[in-house]
């Protein structure tokens, strides 16, 4: 029963690391690896991770944001936030979903689903259309993850 408590509280710990933003896929892999899943186990849970906050931050930013807008401290941060992913997103817009797409796949710093949220609900894109392409970019990211840890994995054993 021990043994069942740990693994959840390991399973649970990658899937806390996928689900937060700047870490997400990039950091929640290699921590399921270095917990003793295998990269298969790490990246599944690490998927489910990262794509666990997208409906709420894809239906709640804009009220939120809304919201925060009133107090002067806040529609300065989320002005230099919305200015920031608009730049980092141009070429988004140009491609909308296919954009979109690549902003949340390409496994870089400052890409990823929370960004991708960001950059849909800036762009005004219907949930139903932006979220299935979020989820598919996460798929994708984690792919590519899955393959880079596999290999790291293979070199050092």
């Amino acid at each position: 029963m021990l043994e069942f408590i740990e693994l959840l509280k390991s399973e649970l710990a990658v899937v806390i690391v996928g689900a937060t933003p700047i870490f997400e896929l990039r950091g929640a892999i290699p921590l399921g690896i270095s917990l003793g899943f295998t990269p298969i186990q790490s990246t599944i849970l690490s998927i489910f991770g990262n794509i666990l906050p997208v409906p709420f931050l894809l239906l709640l930013l804009r009220p939120i944001f809304t919201f925060l807008r009133k107090f002067k401290k806040f529609d300065k941060m989320i002005n230099w936030l919305e200015n920031r992913t608009l730049r980092r997103s141009k070429k988004m817009k140009k491609y909308t979903l296919l954009g979109l797409y690549l902003l949340v796949a390409i496994p870089l710093p400052t890409t990823g689903a929370y960004t991708g949220s960001l950059a849909a609900t800036l762009f005004n894109m219907r949930f139903k259309f932006a979220f299935p392409t979020i989820v598919a970019g996460v798929v994708t990211a984690g792919f590519i993850m899955y393959l880079l840890s596999s290999v790291g994995v293979m070199v050092l054993e």
